[in-house]
């Protein structure tokens, strides 16, 4: 006796060589021997030749037309071998039935199965809907198998072309698209992004590294709208003052200046800052821009900012013009400046001029020395304002040596870079450090003082700084209160808290009021958003130095240990790891070959030269 059965979803036939109640011992025509439970068995028979039973059975299922079977079968329920007598109108021989079976299960949406042997037809609106849905998938598999041949000679087809950035940032894998695109970089060994690039569909790769940060943080584009200009504020004072600014040349969002006028033997010293707080409302169409955008996005060469541009060149202080700022006043000794009475004022000032740290980082030694060249535009109020800024340090705590830390500046012109290293930590920059801490410190203090709602910049003795509602101390900077309010033209957080202070000092209701959960919102969506900015920041710088390396063909650089194998270029902010590095003590330097830059990837990969040769001077 011979048996056909199902098991793990496939027919096979054997010959029974024993049996009982709920299992037969079968043997298959290799010659395996296994245990095949009796509910399993669909079919019994005598035939001999069952080494090529199912292989005929598969060939005579081929010749049944699908369609006429359907057909046949009709609506109620039935078994193969029913159905196999009916469509050859005699009792069927074992292969007969057979092919029958194997032609049903094949054909699973024509004909569903309803337990051992027995089917049913698919109701006829279902089986329309099914055959529409295979004949889709198959007309999709055509395309896709299209697609991917052109992938492999290089070409980007237009439906893909169409919606690239979603292929290379955030693929929807269940698109026809995805799955082409992914089955040629596959095929090819490539990522996807290396892909496009040999389509020649990436006009760069530094395109393609901006490219995933406006999909991610800019989805309808960095553009803005057409925007009604707000008016500027009418009948404020006019600030008696000559005021100035200190910025980098590239520097177009100028946020803050600064005073200085002499009253006798006091000094009143001004801290102006930018008041686009007068202009619009945080419910205005340029209020939800910047609640929307949260801060200006910076990276080598180019900027995404907060604002509309026309509203930053209408609130900005700049050169020339009269503008509306909030003003911080310090009535200060001369000879000691020591500081009195501080006022805040809203009010008009007349900027002067723009100074620009290019112009006037000559300053940076004589002010060090207690001196200043007066060659320079301002140099003596420069002056007041870096003594009185060492004095500030000194009452905060902070006043020492100084840690002098270099920052590197980039130049992107013409797809070329220029990094050029700036001491950080110099005169100058503590001046304005110092006096910005002390204007982000007093107007939190005020504003804690009258009630209103603001968000702060805390500091722990964990050392973890956060943002938060409550005003709390910044241990690192050593002030009671510290509430960012010196960049609203470039930080939502700023802008909000200058909404607030501008109400206190109008005697008005602050917009935001104490637990707006708006003002949570707000709070909570800058923190992510400008650590995203600032990661892409740090991205990008490391992405131009690799540029740099590839632009000026370096094939040996010399470098710095940090730590195990951990190295740092010189001249350079870029941080790579040397697997082939020995073990040598920090701060040790090297010469390392640079093997191969990966520019989609950024990613270099150096190997270990030897220690750095000392160069003999002639």
């Amino acid at each position: 006796m011979n048996v056909l059965y199902e098991e793990n979803g496939e027919f096979k036939v054997g010959t029974v060589l024993a049996e009982q109640e709920a299992s037969l011992q079968v043997e298959a025509p290799h010659g395996k021997r296994s245990k095949v439970k009796a509910t399993s068995v669909l079919l019994r028979f005598a035939d001999a030749g069952l080494a090529d039973f199912l292989d005929h059975a598969e060939r005579a299922a081929g010749e049944i037309d699908t369609d006429f079977l359907w057909e046949a079968c009709g609506e109620p329920e039935f078994s193969f071998t029913d159905l196999a007598a009916e469509y050859h109108g005699r009792a069927p021989t074992p292969l007969e039935a057979a092919s029958i079976l194997v032609k049903l299960h094949s054909a699973p949406v024509y004909f569903h199965r309803k337990g051992k042997g027995r089917f049913k037809a698919a109701p006829r609106d279902t089986l329309k809907a099914a055959l529409a849905g295979l004949e889709r998938k198959r007309q999709q598999t055509e395309k896709i198998a299209g697609w991917v041949d052109e992938l492999k000679r290089f070409t980007l087809p237009e439906p893909l072309r169409a919606i690239l950035p979603q292929l290379l940032y955030a693929p929807d894998r269940n698109r026809i698209e995805t799955k082409a695109f992914e089955q040629a970089s596959e095929e090819l060994d490539l990522s996807p992004a290396k892909l496009a690039e040999r389509c020649g569909a990436l006009p760069s790769s530094a395109d393609y590294h901006l490219g995933r940060f406006l999909f991610a943080h800019y989805p309808r584009g960095a553009g803005f709208p057409e925007v009604r200009l707000p008016d500027l504020p009418t009948g404020l004072p006019h600030a008696e003052v000559r005021a100035f600014s200190l910025d980098d040349v590239t520097t177009t969002e100028i946020d803050d200046a600064f005073s200085v006028t002499r009253r006798g033997d006091r000094l009143r010293i001004g801290i102006h800052i930018a008041a686009p707080a007068l202009g619009f409302a945080p419910d205005s169409e340029i209020g939800r821009i910047a609640r929307a955008r949260l801060s200006t996005a910076y990276m080598p060469g180019h900027k995404i900012t907060m604002l509309p541009p026309s509203v930053i060149e209408r609130f900005s202080l700049a050169e020339g013009g009269v503008w509306p700022a909030v003003s911080l006043y310090l009535d200060v000794d001369a000879a000691t400046l020591e500081i009195g009475a501080q006022e805040t004022r809203i009010e008009q000032v007349p900027i002067a001029t723009i100074l620009r740290h290019q112009e006037v980082d000559v300053l940076n030694d004589a002010l060090a020395a207690g001196s200043a060249d007066r060659a320079v535009p301002f140099a003596a109020e420069l002056g007041v304002l870096h003594r009185l800024a060492v004095a500030l340090e000194a009452k905060r705590g902070k006043s020492g040596p100084g840690t002098e830390r270099t920052e590197y500046a980039f130049h992107v012109a013409d797809g070329r870079v220029a990094i050029t290293e700036r001491r950080r930590g110099s005169p100058l920059d503590k001046l304005v450090a110092e006096l910005m801490i002390l204007v982000n410190r007093s107007w939190g203090l005020g504003l804690d003082e009258h009630g209103a709602a603001a968000i702060y910049r805390a500091q722990a003795p964990d050392g973890k700084v956060r943002m938060t509602t409550v005003a709390a101390e910044h241990q690192g900077l050593g002030v009671s209160h510290y509430a960012w309010s010196s960049s609203p033209l470039r930080r939502y957080v700023d802008l909000l808290n200058q909404w607030q202070l501008v109400a206190v000092l109008r005697g008005e209701p602050p917009p935001f009021p104490e637990g707006s959960e708006a003002l949570l919102a707000a709070m909570r969506d800058f923190e992510v958003t400008y650590a995203a900015y600032d990661e892409f920041q740090r991205h990008m710088e490391h992405y131009w130095c690799l540029r740099w390396l590839v632009q000026e063909a370096v094939e040996v650089a010399t470098a710095e240990v940090v730590r195990e194998n951990l190295v740092k270029f010189t001249g350079l902010p870029l941080y790579v790891r040397v697997p082939s590095l020995p073990d040598l003590p920090t701060g040790t330097p090297v010469e390392v070959e640079v093997a191969r830059v990966d520019l989609i990837d950024t990613h270099v990969r150096c190997i270990y030269k030897r220690p750095q040769q000392k160069r003999e001077v002639a």
